[in-house]
């Protein structure tokens, strides 16, 4: 039984709609939840259990105990399931106060309220699609959730439904582009989950849509940064080789039932590594923003100099014979690492040599950036929320 300063903890295991109305009834009632994929296959479910050690279980049958279940500490709204760009899963434990802050922050950088609903049409079991509830939840407004993303209904939910807010990962943000939704009928579309190519931006900002880029992860209750500036109560910093540093309400109070990873998440002085390396940079009118450059461990130093996987990414994608790309290093003798680009080509039988992709990318990237390698891939392996899993692409 919990104690007084404890908590249950329920893994919820529904669909989506389902699944939102029980995590609104547990925060309701001061507990935590632990929303899992319900599409997952049994043995990754009971992996996951094994791992959280929830103290119920909510499915189709109903809500059930679970034998040797660990209450949360009070205080404790919800636990997300992260392995971040590893395979190892980790449970982040979230905040109520967390919660609050990102609500009262995001909604007050949006210029959301009660009267602008908001569409869901994430995973619940990630942090993107939980904040949503939790970004709602604090202004009052009215959120409508989605079994899934499907094309033509986000297109018509402002219309039809009266959606004012929606956060997407920029896959989905393009899909709704090459269909021509009228994608500035949304008060907002908040982007998230990983990087928006610089491409996809321009053609949705062309649209007259409102688009925020926001920058956060698991273990900040998802978005915290939003176009580089942080939400009230945030604080950011680097770290001498330029790691990004986080402090605030919405930071994680740990990972779950694992003392040593959560020691290793944070500074001397409090503050959390996020993993991701950045620069700040000055706007015309004087405002500092936050620019994130990439995943610390996914740098490529070729010769020397550090590549951004990302930034040469961005490049390539705008090539007209690309539909896909990663970018990757590989150990060289010469080099230390080189630059890999792995490419999904829109014709198989039209793809360009390497020496022309190489002439188009040394228009737009230092000599260092410029891809040494092209590897002709099916498709390109990336996480839900759109990272590309770099530790999946391999060499032939």
């Amino acid at each position: 039984m919990p104690q007084p300063d404890e908590a249950p903890l329920t893994a919820v295991l529904l669909p989506r709609p389902g699944a939102a109305a029980a995590v609104t009834a547990a925060w309701d009632a001061g507990e935590a939840v632990a929303v899992l994929d319900p599409a997952a296959p049994a043995a990754a479910t009971e992996g996951l259990l094994e791992v959280l050690r929830p103290t119920h279980l909510l499915d189709g049958d109903g809500r059930r105990p679970r034998v040797g279940g660990v209450p949360v500490a009070a205080g404790i709204a919800a636990v997300v399931v992260t392995s971040g760009t590893t395979a190892v899963p980790k449970g982040v434990e979230l905040t109520s106060a967390g919660l609050g802050a990102i609500g009262r922050g995001c909604n007050a950088a949006l210029g959301a309220g009660a009267e602008h609903p908001w569409l869901c049409c994430l995973p619940l079991h990630h942090v993107a699609g939980l904040a949503i509830l939790a970004r709602a939840r604090v202004c009052g407004a009215p959120v409508l959730v989605d079994p899934g993303f499907d094309l033509d209904a986000v297109a018509r939910a402002p219309a039809a439904r009266g959606a004012a807010l929606v956060s997407l990962v920029p896959t989905m943000l393009k899909r709704l582009l090459d269909a021509g939704a009228p994608v500035s009928d949304y008060r907002v579309l908040l982007l998230g989950g990983a990087p928006t190519p610089a491409a996809v931006r321009a053609r949705a900002d062309a649209t007259g849509a409102r688009v925020v880029d926001a920058y956060g992860m698991s273990e900040t209750w998802g978005g915290i940064v939003l176009d580089g500036v942080a939400i009230d109560g945030v604080e950011t910093a680097l770290a001498p080789d330029g790691e990004i540093l986080v402090r605030g309400d919405p930071v994680m109070r740990g990972y779950r039932l694992a003392p040593d990873a959560t020691a290793a998440a944070f500074t001397a002085d409090g503050r959390l590594r996020t993993g991701d390396v950045g620069t700040y940079d000055t706007t015309p009118d004087g405002t500092r923003r936050l620019r994130v450059i990439d995943r610390r461990r996914d740098i490529i130093i070729s010769g020397g100099v550090n590549v951004s996987p990302t930034e040469v990414e961005g490049v390539l994608a705008l090539h007209p014979a690309i539909a896909d790309v990663g970018v990757a290093g590989v150990p060289d003798d010469e080099w230390g690492e080189r630059v890999v680009a792995f490419v999904v080509a829109r014709d198989v039988d039209a793809l360009p040599s390497l020496e022309e992709m190489r002439a188009f990318a040394a228009e737009r990237l230092s000599a260092p950036k410029v891809p040494r390698q092209v590897v002709t891939v099916a498709e390109i392996p990336r996480s839900p929320g759109g990272k590309v899993l770099r530790r999946l692409l391999a060499v032939p």
